[in-house]
């Protein structure tokens, strides 16, 4: 019997092909430098990532190797995310490249690739095998990315952490893989939910097995989006990272774990989503790690003194409102989902830009640092507090329109479908903890504005430091007036989840 490989398309895998092979040359680069091209090598990184997106932009809808691949309208929205988030943590890096990245820029900035070309593989992926594999080659690269200033105990304990934290979640992942390979035969997505259906028909013994591929998985992927209770590594990670891969993480890595589980869940198992499907219903556990994401994330961030632990134990708890628009399970929750998801970039990759253009000045990521800032960085300290104001979701800006649309998505849904009541009570706790949230964005806003201590720092910004800042500005604010483009873009994609002909 001969072997054939399936029908495949380079053209639709070209982004990815070329930010690979980029990858490899800003290595080379560095190396033939002997290492002194300190700024040329980060902006070989941002051109290589222009030159994919705009790669992606002439990369049509269709199939790039058999069932394995296929660019669709979710898998370009998101691929735009993963390459504004690389392209932000680049631009966010050039002042550590002098003081704490002097012998491995080209490692750096070439992981940084490697890890988005991992992302932008996964978001393609249509079968369970390739999209695991595209996680791994996201998440490996960050695992040394994370424990970067090896010459930092937290930055090192951050690398170990994740490595060990990372190494569970993709092993209980691949065991819940197994088993639904094992009950339908086929590890392509689409067939798999056909055939778990037909299976689910014929035979009642199924229940058990599917209930701890459910859980495994349920594990693997939460602990890849940080929700409770598999979020321990996210404060120690994000504070002992350097601060611009601890905003990849909270963009990059967080938009994977998502479309990993919009692929699985929303689109593999969502037959099983219902109460007429209990126990084997996936939803209301969901809902539940949502709860808690969102109420441990927002009452613990009020009592931290580290920034970037404040801003990690934010992430926990953004990732809970997102997953309101998960468990919605229609059109509206899908839609809101990646709005979120792209709002949520801006805000925090902004944040995150300022985090560490402070830190590069003072050494300091203690929020106490902040006090006075006003007065010496007026511009830096209005720009971080619109960021923040963002996050807390406070209109007219971007975040306040995403929470509004998820918590709609819900609302909408529980109007139509009395089994789904219980969505109210997820909003009526994502409302009150919002609440909660504006506590400690508005503490580092009132130590930069009401301290009577004047900040004797002056903090000079860097050109490419600048760009990420100004785009991330203009984000916040041109979206939250003005979605319309972003919620059409969004709004095709639920027709990446079954409702197209295959």
């Amino acid at each position: 019997m001969d072997f054939q490989l399936p029908p495949y398309d380079l053209k639709m895998m070209l982004p990815e092909i070329f930010l690979f092979l980029w990858a490899l040359v800003v290595f080379t680069f560095d190396l033939l430098t002997n290492r002194k091209k300190e700024t040329a090598i980060g902006y070989l990184t941002l051109v290589g990532i222009l030159i994919t997106g705009v790669l992606l932009a002439f990369t049509g809808y269709g199939r790039g190797f058999g069932n394995m691949f296929f660019n669709d309208p979710m898998a370009r929205f998101f691929k735009i995310i993963f390459l504004g988030a690389a392209f932000m943590a680049v631009g966010s890096s050039f002042g550590i490249l002098k003081q704490r990245i002097r012998n491995h820029r080209g490692e750096y900035f070439g992981l940084i690739l490697l890890s988005t070309v991992g992302m932008m593989f996964l978001a393609s992926s249509q079968e369970l095998l390739s999209l695991y594999i595209g996680l791994e080659l996201t998440t490996i690269p960050l695992f040394v990315l994370a424990a970067f200033y090896k010459d930092d105990k937290l930055s090192v304990e951050a690398g170990i952490k994740y490595f060990i934290v990372g190494a569970f979640s993709s092993a209980l992942l691949l065991y819940g893989i197994s088993f639904l390979y094992g009950m339908s035969g086929t590890t392509d997505i689409v067939q798999m939910k056909i055939n778990l259906a037909i299976t689910h028909l014929t035979f009642t013994n199924i229940g058990m097995t599917l209930v701890i591929a459910v859980v495994t998985m349920l594990a693997g992927i939460g602990y890849k989006l940080g929700l409770p209770p598999f979020h321990q590594w996210v404060p120690d990670v994000y504070e002992g990272s350097p601060t611009p891969v601890a905003a990849f993480l909270s963009i990059g890595s967080k938009a994977a774990g998502l479309v990993a589980f919009a692929k699985i869940f929303v689109n593999g198992l969502s037959a099983f989503h219902g109460p007429e499907m209990l126990p084997n219903d996936w939803g209301q556990l969901v809902a539940l790690m949502a709860i808690l994401a969102m109420v441990l994330g927002n009452t613990v961030a009020i009592w931290q003194t580290n920034i970037k632990r404040m801003l990690g134990y934010s992430s926990i708890a953004q990732a809970g409102y997102i997953m309101i628009g998960m468990v919605t399970m229609n059109v509206y929750g899908l839609s809101s989902v990646a709005f979120y998801m792209f709002a949520y970039m801006f805000a925090n990759m902004g944040a995150f830009a300022i985090v560490t253009v402070f830190e590069d000045k003072t050494g300091s990521t203690q929020i106490a640092s902040y006090r006075g800032l006003s007065k010496s960085a007026p511009g830096l300290s209005l720009t971080l507090a619109i960021f923040l104001l963002s996050l807390a979701g406070i209109p007219p800006l971007a975040g306040f329109l995403a929470k509004y649309y998820v918590f709609a998505a819900a609302v909408e849904k529980a109007n139509s479908a009395d089994s789904a009541s219980w969505l109210y009570w997820l909003v009526g706790v994502g409302l009150i903890t919002t609440v909660f949230s504006l506590y400690y964005y508005a503490n580092i806003i009132k130590q930069m504005y009401f301290s009577r201590e004047d900040s004797p720092y002056k903090i000079p910004v860097s050109a490419p430091a600048m760009m990420v800042i100004a785009i991330c500005l203009i984000g916040v604010i041109l979206f939250g007036v003005w979605p319309e483009p972003i919620l059409q873009f969004a709004g095709d994609i639920p027709a990446s989840f079954g409702f197209i002909a295959r």
